[in-house]
């Protein structure tokens, strides 16, 4: 039984390169703000014109948010296999609820940008722009994003961070970059448009770290 056992988790072992996850998170991150960046105005208020030239560019863009969330789940993974017996429940539960309700919110934002891209698609996009229905839908996304899911990705590089300092699984001055990251996005992510960026920079950083550390064992 107990060499069963031992064959078991053997084959359940995280693999040495699973750290790549996180890249992949945060280079479709990128990918997935820059088509947004170029393709939506930033003002929640603007009129949607976008919807008749850029709704495909939206649509490519949302469609590759799903894969994001999928690579955020296994980094998440990841950083639970490598903190092993040292996991605190009260850091754990903060990270790992904070992460989930992250991914909830960009994919409901994701698909209220989705149901309208779909509207617009089934009728002429010129009825949909500056409609009542198009405005609810973008201010219900804006804030979603700025106001809820960037807070809770803040929580996460906190907590996240904590745990590094408490258990080393990773450098000191990675945990210091997330604090001072997650204070950008507390404090400065009504005022810095870039600011989505900073949770993808940071995941990439310590995937780095975690995929060399695990290449290197």
């Amino acid at each position: 039984m107990l060499e069963h056992a031992s064959l078991t988790h053997a084959h359940l072992k995280t693999p040495k390169a699973a750290a790549i996850a996180g890249i992949a998170f945060s280079l479709l991150m990128f990918t997935i703000f820059w088509l947004l960046r170029r393709s939506v105005p930033a003002d929640p208020l603007e009129s949607g014109a976008w919807l008749a030239t850029n709704a495909r560019t939206v649509a490519l863009a949302l469609n590759l948010i799903p894969f994001a969330g999928v690579a955020f789940l296994w980094f998440i993974g990841v950083l639970r296999d490598r903190l092993g017996q040292q996991e605190d429940r009260f850091f754990a539960t903060v990270f790992f609820g904070s992460a989930l309700l992250f991914l909830a919110m960009l994919f409901v934002a994701a698909a209220v940008i989705g149901a309208v891209i779909l509207v617009a698609a089934s009728a002429e996009p010129n009825e949909l722009i500056n409609s009542a229905t198009f405005r609810f839908a973008r201010a219900a996304t804006y804030i979603v994003m700025n106001v809820y899911a960037i807070k809770m990705a803040a929580v996460f590089m906190i907590s996240t961070s904590t745990v590094v300092i408490y258990t080393g699984i990773a450098p000191r001055w990675i945990a210091i970059i997330g604090y001072l990251l997650a204070l950008v996005l507390l404090v400065g992510s009504y005022y810095i448009s870039w600011s989505f960026a900073v949770l993808p920079v940071w995941v990439f950083l310590i995937s780095v770290y975690i995929l060399i550390d695990n290449l290197r064992r």
